[in-house]
């Protein structure tokens, strides 16, 4: 079980805002681009499976840069030997939180038997977290959904929440959203089953002592002020954060954390280029930075140029910085 006097980490403030984990978006360049807009949200991994860690050796999937903390690991896995093994392994790397995830609905997990499947089954659930505590000093959370298929929320997140509360876990993030594992796909399960915002406040209710963020549906730094307005502890926010990066996160820092200034993606993208220069380096393509770079200017003058400046050349042999640089001259160019 968790040490309650390590429960409340330095995590804990930052989790007032979050970026969500999300397979192959919130990868490491991702990451730094979003610490660059804000320095104070709190970013996850996409998620990385316990086998792939503790069975295939898979350690390069840890890989982080110093910049992006606070930063929090997303584990993916149902064995409680295997996940405490993972935790281990990225405590030891120097995450600051370690993330169950309890909300996939892929296919991949199910196979698996995790992700969302773990809904049903919250005494096993119980375990993993119980035993990932015991192996790592930061914090374990859970990522969860509201149900699953037929399951009536209503009776089942009070069961699931009271069941890893009791193995020590103090920090949930809930998708608010039930997830139908035959029938959907993982990205309808994003969109089709319908948002139950009321369930998760009256869940901080019955649930004071849990620091409890809510999930799904929230695109603006104003949905995330009313949700925050009304009791709850955070506000995950995923596919808006990516396609509209600046809109997000650019005035998170002020508004929700009341520090720092606004940042400004122009400086950010000029930001970048050391770092996707040291990047390239290393062996890497422009376009595995660029990439997530793409919604940047979403909205603004010049945002359909440097999409296509960056898209149609950032995979080109021998592209580099200065096409980045390029692309935001067509930016400056049309805000003129």
């Amino acid at each position: 079980m968790v040490d309650e006097n390590q429960t409340k980490t330095d995590v804990w403030p930052a989790a007032r805002l979050s970026v969500a984990p999300m397979m192959d978006w919130t990868t490491r360049e991702c990451r730094v681009l979003h610490r660059m807009l804000s320095r104070e949200v709190l970013l996850y991994t996409e998620m990385v499976t316990a086998p792939a860690l503790v069975r295939g050796g898979a350690l390069h999937l840890l890989d982080h840069d110093p910049s992006e903390h606070p930063v929090a690991l997303q584990l993916g896995g149902s064995d409680p030997v295997e996940l405490a093994e993972a935790a281990r392994l990225g405590a030891a790397a120097g995450y600051d939180e370690i993330n169950l995830n309890c909300g996939c609905p892929s296919d991949r997990v199910q196979s698996g038997a995790f992700g969302a499947v773990l809904m049903q089954s919250p005494d096993l659930v119980a375990d993993c977290v119980a035993a990932m505590a015991a192996k790592v000093g930061v914090e374990v959370t859970v990522k969860c959904r509201i149900g699953v298929d037929d399951q009536d929320p209503r009776a089942v997140l009070p069961d699931f929440l009271a069941k890893i509360r009791a193995a020590g876990v103090r920090r949930v993030t809930v998708h608010a959203r039930k997830a139908w594992l035959q029938g959907l796909s993982p990205k309808e399960n994003r969109d089709i089953p319908p948002l139950d915002y009321d369930l998760v406040h009256q869940m901080k209710a019955e649930f004071p002592d849990l620091h409890l963020s809510i999930n799904g549906g929230i695109a603006t730094l104003e949905a995330a002020e009313a949700h925050l307005a009304r009791g709850l502890d955070g506000v995950m926010i995923g596919r808006a954060a990516y396609h509209q990066p600046a809109d997000v996160l650019c005035a998170a820092d002020t508004r929700i954390y009341g520090t720092g200034t606004r940042s400004d993606p122009v400086a950010v993208v000029r930001q970048m280029l050391p770092f996707i220069e040291a990047e390239m380096q290393k062996g890497a393509r422009l376009h595995s930075t660029t990439r997530h770079m793409l919604g940047l200017f979403a909205g603004r003058p010049g945002a359909r140029q440097w999409r296509r400046h960056l898209s149609e050349g950032a995979s080109r042999k021998g592209a580099g910085p200065e096409l980045v640089e390029e692309a935001l001259e067509l930016v400056l160019a049309q805000a003129a």
